[in-house]
C-alpha cells in the first residue's frame, strides 16, 4: 500500500518537429518539466533526438494515477498513441502556449 501524496501528475507525449519519434513521460509540474525538455537541461533520449513538441497530456488529481496511466501507454503501439494524439490535437500543434509555457 502507497502513500496518498495528494500530488497532481500528469503524462505527456512529446514528439520532434517532423512527428517522427514519440516520447511519453510522466510529472507532477508540466510547465517545468517541457521547459526543460525544450531547453535540453538533460542529456539524453529526448535531448539526443530534439523530441521538444508537446503534442498530448492528461491531468490526473494524483501522481500515482499519471504513472500507471504512463506504464500503459508505453506498452501501446504506435499507432495507438498516434489516435490517442489526434484525439486532443489532431494537427499535431506544439501545445506549449496552451498550458502555460512561452518561449523567447
Amino acid at each position: 500500500m502507497s502513500a496518498i501524496t495528494n500530488k497532481t501528475g500528469y503524462i505527456y507525449i512529446l514528439t520532434t518537429e517532423n512527428n517522427k519519434v514519440m516520447y511519453i513521460g510522466v510529472t507532477s509540474n508540466l510547465v517545468k518539466r517541457v521547459y526543460e525538455h525544450k531547453t535540453h537541461v538533460y542529456k539524453g533520449f529526448t535531448s539526443k533526438y530534439n523530441v521538444t513538441k508537446l503534442v498530448y497530456f492528461e491531468e490526473f488529481p494524483e501522481i500515482e494515477q499519471a504513472i500507471l496511466r504512463e506504464k500503459q501507454l508505453k506498452k501501446w503501439h504506435r499507432e495507438w498513441k498516434n489516435q490517442l494524439v489526434e484525439s486532443m490535437n489532431p494537427k499535431w500543434k506544439d501545445l506549449s502556449e496552451m498550458i502555460g509555457l512561452i518561449m523567447e
